[in-house]
C-alpha cells in the first residue's frame, strides 16, 4: 500500500507540474494535493488500527476460551 501512495502522490507532482498554470497556482495545488494524500494515508492508517484492535480482540477471545477449555489428548 505504501507504493501504492508514493507511485500516486509521484504521478500527482509530475501532473500538477507539467500543467501550464502560474507558479502560484501549482504550489497551491500541489499543497491541496498533498493534504488529500495525508488525510487518505490517516484513513488507511486509522481503518488499519481499527482491524488490528479487531483481530488482538478476537485472539484474546480465543486464547480465553482455550484456557478455559479442559485439555484433551
Amino acid at each position: 500500500m505504501n507504493k501504492l501512495l508514493t507511485g500516486l502522490a509521484i504521478g500527482v507532482a509530475i501532473g500538477i507540474l507539467l500543467a501550464p498554470d502560474k507558479g502560484s497556482e501549482t504550489r497551491k495545488k500541489i499543497a491541496e494535493k498533498g493534504n488529500d494524500l495525508k488525510d487518505m494515508f490517516n484513513d488507511f492508517v486509522d481503518t488499519l488500527s481499527d482491524k488490528i484492535d479487531s483481530i488482538r480482540g478476537q485472539a484474546e477471545d480465543v486464547v480465553e476460551s482455550a484456557k478455559a477449555e479442559p485439555y484433551s489428548v
